[in-house]
C-alpha cells in the first residue's frame, strides 16, 4: 500500500502524523498547566496533594507525546530533527532538563526523608509547567519564524549565533506563542480538574482561577492570531525559496479545510471556558481538548504544505528545511507508513485506560487512605 505512493505523497502523510502527534502532546500539557496551580487553587496540604494527585496519574501521558513528538520527527524528517534538536541545542537542552525533573519530583515528592523536602520537588513541578511550556511555545514558534542555521549540498549544517537557539525568546511573535500555550495550560488544567476531582472548596477555587486565567489566554491567542496572519513566511518553488506576504494568511484561504478545524476548534476551547464559568458544567475538558488538537493541527498543517518552508533559515534563505528536502528516502518513509497504522490502536488503549482511571471522581479521604500516593 505505502509503497505504491508517491514520495511527495507519502512526505505530505508523515508531517500530517508529526502533527497530530504535537497536537495530541499540546493537549496533554494540562499536567503542566495544572503543576502551576498548586498554590494557587489549593489552600492545603491535603488539598495540595489531591491535585498532585490527580495529575500524577496523566503525567507521563505529556512525557511520552513530547518523546513520540520527537521520535516521529527523527524518522521522518531526519534533516530537520538534525538541524533543530542540535543546532537550537540550549532551548531543547532547557526544554529536557524541565521534563527530567518533572519524572524525578513525581517519584520523590512524597518519599519519606527524602534530603531536597517536598517544597523542592514541587517548585520542580513549577519549573516543568512554566518554564518548561514556554519554551516549547518558543521552540514551535520557531518552525513559522525560523532558525540561525546553514546548510551545505551535502546536507551538512550549522548554527550560525553562538546563543544556538536562545535567541528566539527575542522575537515576539514566539513569546506570544510560548504563553499563549502557557495559559491554554492552565485553563486546560482547571478545566480537568473540574472533570476528576470530587471536592467543593477545590472546585470553587478552581473556577475563579479559570476565569482569570481564559482572559489572559484569550488576550494572548488573539494576539498570536493576528501576528500569524499579518507576517511574511518563507515559500518555495523550482528557483528555490523565497519571502511571501501574507503567508500564512494565504495557506488558510487555499486550504479551507485547516481555516475549518482552527475555526472550529477555537469555538470549542471557547464553548469548554463559557459552559465551565457560566453552567457550572464539568465537562469542558473534553471540548477544550479536541479544539486544542484541532487548532494546533491545523497550525502545524499550514507549515508542511502549499509549498511552504517547515523551517526557514534565517542566515541564508536558501538553506531552509521544507518536507521535501529535509525527509526521509521513500523505502524508510513506506516503512515507517505500516508502523503508523499501530496509532489508532494506542490511541484507543490510551482513552480505555483513560476511562478506567477516571470512572470515579478523585477525593480527599482516597488520597490520604492511600500511602504510596504521588
Amino acid at each position: 500500500m505505502f509503497e505504491n505512493l508517491s514520495l511527495l505523497t507519502l512526505q505530505q502523510y508523515w508531517w500530517f502524523l508529526v502533527s497530530l502527534i504535537g497536537a495530541l502532546f499540546i493537549f496533554t500539557t494540562f499536567v503542566q498547566g495544572g503543576q502551576t496551580l498548586l498554590y494557587k487553587i489549593a489552600k492545603n496540604e491535603k488539598q495540595r496533594d489531591v491535585l498532585v494527585a490527580s495529575l500524577g496519574r496523566k503525567w507521563e501521558l505529556a512525557f511520552t507525546g513530547l518523546v513520540m513528538f520527537g521520535g516521529a520527527l527523527f524518522a521522518a524528517f531526519p534533516l530537520f530533527y538534525a538541524v533543530s534538536f542540535s543546532g537550537a541545542y540550549y532551548v531543547w537542552m532547557a526544554i529536557l532538563f524541565c521534563f527530567i525533573i518533572q519524572a524525578v519530583s513525581y517519584e520523590y515528592r512524597k518519599k519519606p526523608n527524602n534530603f531536597l523536602g517536598k517544597r523542592t520537588y514541587e517548585v520542580f513541578l513549577f519549573i516543568n509547567g512554566s518554564l518548561g511550556i514556554i519554551l516549547i511555545g518558543i521552540a514551535l514558534g520557531t518552525l513559522f519564524t525560523g532558525g540561525n542555521f546553514i546548510k551545505n549540498d551535502m546536507n551538512l549544517s550549522a548554527w550560525t549565533l553562538q546563543s544556538r537557539g536562545l535567541e528566539a525568546i527575542l522575537n515576539p511573535f514566539n513569546v506570544a506563542f510560548g504563553l499563549t500555550l502557557f495559559f491554554l495550560a492552565r485553563v486546560q488544567a482547571s478545566l480537568y480538574f473540574l472533570n476528576n476531582i470530587a471536592h467543593k472548596e477545590i472546585e470553587i477555587q478552581t473556577r475563579i482561577q479559570l476565569k482569570n486565567d481564559a482572559i489572559f489566554f484569550v488576550g494572548f491567542f488573539v494576539l498570536l492570531t493576528i501576528m500569524l496572519l499579518t507576517m511574511s513566511g518563507f515559500s518555495y518553488d523550482m528557483e528555490g525559496f523565497y519571502i511571501e506576504k501574507y503567508k500564512f494568511l494565504s495557506n488558510f484561504l487555499a486550504t479551507p479545510i485547516l481555516l475549518i478545524l482552527f475555526l472550529l476548534g477555537t469555538i470549542m476551547v471557547l464553548y469548554a471556558i463559557f459552559i465551565s464559568l457560566f453552567k457550572n458544567s464539568t465537562k469542558g475538558i473534553w471540548f477544550s481538548g479536541i479544539g486544542t488538537v484541532l487548532v494546533t493541527l491545523s497550525l502545524l498543517c499550514l507549515l508542511g504544505f502549499n509549498h511552504t518552508a517547515i523551517y526557514p533559515s534565517l542566515s541564508d534563505i536558501q538553506s531552509s528545511l521544507n518536507i521535501e528536502n529535509s525527509s526521509g528516502s521513500h523505502y524508510t518513509l513506506s516503512v515507517m507508513g505500516y508502523v503508523s497504522l499501530m496509532v489508532p490502536f494506542v490511541l484507543g488503549y490510551i482513552v480505555i485506560v483513560w476511562r478506567a482511571m477516571d470512572k470515579t471522581k478523585i477525593t480527599s479521604d482516597e488520597i490520604q487512605a492511600d500511602k504510596h500516593h504521588y
